[in-house]
């Protein structure tokens, strides 16, 4: 039986990327992969589950990819984070950006920052069981299943 290499590892390889500490990273760092990661879950769902028009797997996927939902979300997992997951969460939340929110209040924002800097550090570090364990447990909380 073939061992299978995550995604991260194969890129690692792939483009000869050096090891970082994680620690080292800032949360905005984490946040702009985070992003991403988050948003490649939810279309992969998307796609696995419905074969549609592009049109409406994106209406659909926006409603949960969204700012506010996803600061709707974090809430509700907040009692779920470990304490390292908190902590990555809070730095997240309070750094400080020079973009602003185009379609949520600054609160959600920063909150959904968070969120976002969270899914960066459990993809970067691996824990792809915990980062899709806490976006199904999430999207259950907020009612968005999707």
């Amino acid at each position: 039986m073939e061992e299978s290499i995550s995604l991260l590892s194969q890129i690692k390889e792939t483009f000869a990327c050096k090891e970082m500490d994680i620690r080292t990273y800032s949360p905005i760092t984490l946040a702009f992969l985070g992003d991403c990661v988050y948003d490649l879950v939810i279309r992969t769902v998307l796609v696995e589950r419905c074969n549609r028009d592009a049109n409406s797997l994106h209406k659909i996927k926006s409603a949960v990819v969204k700012a506010d939902a996803q600061a709707e979300m974090i809430e509700a997992l907040l009692p779920e984070l470990t304490e390292e997951e908190a902590g990555v969460y809070r730095r997240g939340r309070n750094a400080k950006t020079s973009h602003t929110a185009k379609n949520a209040s600054v609160v959600a924002y920063r909150k959904a920052t968070g969120f976002e800097a969270l899914m960066g550090y459990l993809y970067l570090t691996e824990q792809t069981d915990r980062l899709l364990f806490l976006v199904k447990k999430g999207l259950t909380l907020i009612g968005k299943e999707i």
